[in-house]
């Protein structure tokens, strides 16, 4: 029962933000995302816990975010 109320929460939200997409995401949108995804995972593998994967998923987020900004400012040099 749990896994059928994590899934539909997933989804519900998945389509959420999907649906408020009006353009094309930037760079650094898209690597806030992954960062965050990424480091939470991270955080929850080396530190376990909510609090692991919390923190992670916010450290990966800000570098995730950084990254993606110096690749669309890269961009619009060209």
């Amino acid at each position: 029962m749990k896994i059928r109320h994590l899934l539909l929460a997933t989804t519900c939200t998945a389509a959420l933000a999907l649906g408020g997409c009006a353009t094309n995401p930037t760079n650094a949108q898209v690597g806030t995302g992954v960062g965050a995804v990424v480091g939470g995972v991270a955080g929850n593998a080396i530190f376990g816990g909510p609090a692991g994967t919390i923190g992670g998923a916010a450290a990966g987020a800000l570098i995730g975010h950084e990254v993606g900004e110096d690749r669309d400012r890269r961009q619009y040099r060209r």
